[in-house]
C-alpha cells in the first residue's frame, strides 16, 4: 500500500502543459484529475469583428504544430457561411497539402516523443551514435520523413506552418508543378523507412485495453481527413453541421478545457488515428493495404497504444496518396472563387492529426465575423484520458510509484495530446488517504 505524496514535474515528450492529481483511498482511486493548463487564449473572441477573409490565417495561429488543420477547418467554415463552392482542383490541392501535414506531424510525435518509450530510454538524446543501432536508424528515418512532409506543404501551400497560399475560395498562388517529380522521388525513397517505423510500433507490445467509444469522419469513397460524415461506435451518423448539437460540453473546474460527451448517452469517447483506422481501414489506398496487411489485422482495436500504430499507418497512407496526386494532377491557372458577402453560418469539421476539429463561423452581410467557435481534439479526449488512467491505476496499485508514473505518462502520450506548443507537461500529485 502506497503512502505519502508524489509530485512529478517537467515531464517531457508531449506538447503543452498539464497536470495529473491522483488520490487513493483503501487501495482504490478516489479521485483522478487530468488538468489542461494552457488552453484558453481567446482566439475565438479576438476574431469577432474582423473580416471573414482574415479569420483563417488568424485562427491558424492557435497551434503551430497543426496550423494547417486550423487553417483548413476555418476556411471550410467561412466558405460554408458564404455559400462558396470551390473547384475540384482546390479540393485535390488541399488534400495533398494535408498529406504533408500528417506525414510531418505524426513523425514528430512517433519518433521524437514515443520512440524513447519503445526503446526504454528517457529521450532521443540517449540514443547511441552508432549507425547500426536500431534506435539511431529510426531516428534518422524520422528526419527524412518529416522533411518530405514539410517540403510537400512548402510547395503546395507556401509553408508547413501558417501557410500563406490557401484562402477562402481557393489559392492566392498555385504550386510550381516542376517540383512535383522531385517530391515523388523523395516520397518513394522514404516508403521503406515508413514501413520500418510501422513494424517498430506494431512490435511494441504495450497495452491498455478499455472498451472506449470512438468518433471519426468517414467518407465512403476514400480515406479522407477533410470530407465525410461523423460516425461513432453506437452506429450514429451525424452531418458536420449537427456535430456541436450531438455533443454535450462538460465543465471541468480544475482544467482550462471543457470536456465533451455524447449528448444522448453521456459517454466519453476517443478521437484520433485509432478511431480513424478502426472505422476506415477498408478505405486505405490499395498499395498501403497490401504493405500493412499483417498490421491491419489488429484493428478495430481497444488498445489505446495502438493509436501510435495507427498514426504510423496513416503516414504510409499519406505517402501513397501524395504520390498518386503528384503523378496525375494537372494544374489549371484558375483564380480563387469570390462572391458578395452575405450573412450566414458555416461549420468546418475535419480530422486534425489528433482527431476531429470543429470550427464554426457566423458573419453579417458586411462579411464581418459576429460569432466563432472552435472545439479541438484534445479537449474531446480529456475525459477518456482520465477514465483510461483510472482503469490503469485501479488495476496496478501494487506497482511501485516510479512505474506508475512512467506508465501514466505513456498512456497520456499515446493520445498525442496538444495543449500548446511546449515540451513540459505533466505534474503528478499523488495523495493517499
Amino acid at each position: 500500500m502506497h503512502s505519502g505524496n508524489i509530485t512529478i514535474e517537467n515531464i517531457t515528450k508531449i506538447e503543452g502543459n498539464a497536470g495529473l492529481s491522483v488520490e487513493v483511498e483503501n487501495g482504490k482511486v478516489k479521485s483522478l484529475k487530468f488538468m489542461i493548463k494552457d488552453y484558453r487564449r481567446f482566439y475565438t473572441e479576438a476574431v469577432k469583428g474582423k473580416p471573414f477573409l482574415s479569420a483563417p490565417s488568424f485562427l491558424s495561429r492557435i497551434c503551430g504544430t497543426c496550423s494547417v488543420a486550423h487553417l483548413f477547418a476555418s476556411i471550410e467554415a467561412v466558405e460554408r457561411s458564404q455559400g462558396i463552392e470551390v473547384t475540384e482542383q482546390t479540393k485535390i490541392l488541399r488534400k495533398l497539402a494535408y498529406d504533408g501535414l500528417m506525414i510531418r506531424d505524426h513523425a514528430l510525435h512517433l519518433y521524437f516523443f514515443v520512440l524513447p518509450d519503445v526503446l526504454g530510454i528517457d529521450s532521443i538524446l540517449d540514443i547511441p551514435e552508432d549507425h547500426d543501432n536500431p534506435g539511431h536508424i529510426l531516428l534518422h528515418d524520422s528526419f527524412d520523413i518529416k522533411r518530405v512532409g514539410s517540403e510537400i506543404t512548402d510547395v503546395v501551400i507556401g509553408a508547413a506552418i501558417h501557410a500563406p497560399f490557401p484562402v477562402a475560395g481557393g489559392f492566392l498562388k498555385l504550386p510550381d508543378t516542376s517540383k512535383f517529380p522531385e517530391l515523388i522521388e523523395k516520397l518513394e525513397k522514404i516508403r521503406p523507412q515508413v514501413l520500418r517505423g510501422i513494424k517498430t510500433f506494431f512490435d511494441w507490445k504495450a497495452e491498455l485495453i478499455r472498451n472506449s467509444d470512438y468518433m471519426a469522419l468517414r467518407n465512403d469513397k476514400n480515406f479522407d481527413f477533410i470530407d465525410g460524415m461523423i460516425v461513432n461506435s453506437t452506429g450514429l451518423k451525424v452531418e458536420e453541421e449537427q456535430f456541436h448539437d450531438f455533443l454535450r460540453a462538460v465543465v471541468i473546474p480544475y482544467s482550462q478545457a471543457e470536456g465533451y460527451v455524447f449528448s444522448e448517452v453521456y459517454e466519453d469517447y476517443l478521437v484520433g488515428s485509432l478511431a480513424r483506422i478502426n472505422f476506415n481501414k477498408d478505405l486505405l489506398k490499395e498499395r498501403t493495404k497490401k504493405d500493412v496487411e499483417e498490421y491491419l489485422k489488429v484493428f478495430p482495436s481497444n488498445n489505446v497504444y495502438h493509436n501510435n500504430l495507427a498514426q504510423a499507418i496513416e503516414i504510409l497512407q499519406c505517402v501513397d496518396e501524395a504520390i498518386d496526386i503528384l503523378k496525375t494532377l494537372k494544374i489549371n491557372n484558375e483564380k480563387f472563387v469570390r462572391k458578395p458577402s452575405v450573412a450566414g453560418r458555416g461549420v468546418g469539421v475535419i480530422e486534425a492529426p489528433r482527431g476531429i476539429l470543429y470550427h464554426m463561423a457566423e458573419t453579417n452581410d458586411k462579411g464581418i465575423i459576429t460569432d466563432y467557435d472552435v472545439i479541438v481534439p484534445t479537449s474531446q479526449n480529456q475525459i477518456n484520458i482520465e477514465n483510461d488512467l483510472k482503469k490503469y491505476f485501479n488495476e496496478n496499485l501494487d506497482k511501485d510509484k516510479e512505474q506508475l508514473r512512467l506508465d501514466a505518462e505513456k498512456i497520456i502520450r499515446a493520445y498525442d495530446p496538444c495543449m500548446s506548443c511546449a515540451t513540459n507537461f505533466l505534474k503528478l500529485e499523488w495523495k493517499e488517504l
